[in-house]
């Protein structure tokens, strides 16, 4: 068809202090997988969400099949056949997959009736689903594809997809492109968010390019290279990480035979974890999401104690110890989930610096808040890590998701830690600014901190690390160095299976 099947014209949104797009233009055409790109900040999410129904613009207007399109609510949008699959899962834990879509419905089915649309569905697109297994049971994968289910039911014309592989392992990905590649094969359109610029360059027929809130181009993503398209996003060019090739140095953290119990009924419990990790390297931890990264990360801060095993910090027994004692000796750490776990979300970007940096920053003397110190603690961490928002006082859940994220590891960093635990770094994150996090972390590992990383990134660990090692089930492989791990090797390692070298240690 010639006529495209959404156009936007001239859309306008702002909010005081920021425009968050300005007079935007583009088309999605029937069939087409078009990619939305822009680094933190850029206007993306706005955006969409004034296509769904969520925001309302101040200026431009939209057309969906050549009708005036402007949905009052996210139910207009979903009736007039527009869906969104979000970043973040809407999900209840407790009930089951078939009540999990029933609540998205505006006028769900019999649960018996529903249950055989699941599986139907889900069947026919390659996304198999039990409609009566609780959804707590699921994998990050899997309930990815309730989400997905519950929107095809609805048969939509468009559907909207904000960073949709975050979660995935490479299998998953590969099974949900080809779900995608069908949808657009019967007509139907996809509107793709990600900050993954090769897996844009794979799926994608066009992409248009956002930057602080103003469309500056439509591209080609096969025409066009990941590192143009990164550049076109920030408007200049970036370096790549490098490592500045020290040597490891002393025992900085040493734990063994670390286990604890699953902190509720769909938490996964850590089993027998033992490492090393020294000064001035930085250990690369991977897995498929929901295998005890949390769980790790808690442990090692402190914010849950193990019953068994033992954690040393610079030859200090840390085990009993809660996370405020831990941050004193040095063993400082950022969680994944960064509004709510890592910021108090109404709280200012200054309190925020407070809560962490407090007695390392030497902000709170005599249990009085030194205010100026910590704004000025603030304004470096700002400064520091390019953080995008009108200044210190901003409230942390007004930041878009990347921006709160440099905030958070840049938070932690400027303390100049002994040890570093981060989980997913850069998740969410631009291209540069996942180049400029990854870059401090090289670099404090260069001065002699020591760094474990989490992620689900393989590229990312892979880029950074010095030694690898995977969760799977609450286990921990042993560690091996990267250099000259294969894919093939850190699946297996992911999956649980290690040869005999590997499951003694000695490779």
């Amino acid at each position: 068809m010639d006529e495209p099947l959404l156009s936007l014209r001239g859309l306008t949104k702002a909010y005081p202090g920021v425009v968050a797009n300005d007079d935007v233009s583009f088309d999605i055409g029937h069939g087409e997988i078009h990619a939305l790109l822009g680094e933190n900040g850029a206007g993306k999410s706005t955006l969409v969400k004034m296509i769904y129904g969520l925001v309302q613009p101040d200026a431009g207007e939209m057309a969906l099949r050549g009708a005036p399109f402007a949905p009052a609510e996210p139910s207009a949008a979903r009736r007039a056949g527009v869906a969104m699959v979000f970043q973040h899962f809407s999900l209840f834990d407790a009930l089951p997959v078939a009540e999990n879509v029933a609540l998205g419905m505006e006028t769900p089915p019999k649960t018996r009736d529903l249950a055989r649309q699941i599986r139907d569905v889900s069947e026919e697109y390659g996304l198999p689903l039990d409609p009566y297994r609780t959804v707590g049971t699921l994998s990050a994968g899997e309930r990815q594809r309730v989400e997905i289910v519950r929107c095809l039911l609805q048969e939509p014309q468009l559907l909207i997809m904000d960073e949709p592989t975050s979660v995935l392992t490479p299998q998953e990905v590969e099974i949900l492109f080809a779900t995608l590649r069908k949808l657009k094969s019967e007509g139907r359109s996809i509107l793709y968010i990600s900050h993954k610029l090769d897996e844009i360059r794979a799926l994608c027929d066009t992409a248009t390019i956002l930057r602080l809130g103003k469309r500056v181009a439509t591209c080609t993503p096969t025409e066009t290279s990941a590192r143009e398209l990164a550049e076109m996003m920030v408007g200049s060019s970036f370096a790549a990480p490098e490592p500045r090739g020290t040597a490891p140095g002393e025992v900085a953290l040493e734990v063994a035979g670390l286990s604890l119990s699953a902190p509720g009924a769909f938490g996964t419990p850590l089993r027998d974890v033992g490492f090393e990790l020294s000064r001035g390297e930085v250990l690369g931890i991977g897995g498929v999401a929901g295998n005890g990264q949390d769980e790790l990360l808690s442990a090692l801060s402190g914010e849950r104690l193990a019953p068994r095993g033992t954690i040393f910090l610079m030859g200090q027994d840390v085990s009993r110890r809660r996370p405020v004692a831990r941050r004193d000796a040095g063993l400082l750490s950022a969680p994944e989930e960064r509004l709510g776990h890592a910021a108090a979300p109404d709280m200012s970007l200054t309190e925020n610096g407070v809560l962490t940096a407090a007695r390392r920053e030497r902000i709170v003397r005599r249990g009085f808040i030194d205010w100026a110190r910590a704004k000025g603690f603030a304004e470096k961490v700002i400064e520091r890590f390019d953080v995008r928002t009108p200044g210190p006082g901003t409230a942390a859940r007004a930041l878009s998701g990347g921006n709160l994220q440099k905030f958070v590891i840049g938070r932690e960093i400027l303390q100049r830690p002994e040890v570093l635990v981060v989980n997913q770094p850069t998740w969410g994150v631009d291209a540069a600014a996942a180049a400029a996090i990854r870059q401090a972390l090289l670099d404090l590992a260069a001065e002699g901190a020591a760094i474990l990383v989490i992620s689900q990134d393989l590229d990312e660990l892979m880029q950074i690390s010095d030694r690898f090692a995977a969760l799977n089930e609450g286990r921990l492989s042993p560690a091996r160095p990267v250099a000259g791990l294969t894919m093939e090797r850190i699946g297996l390692m992911m999956g649980g299976a290690h040869d005999m070298e590997v499951a003694h240690g000695t490779a």
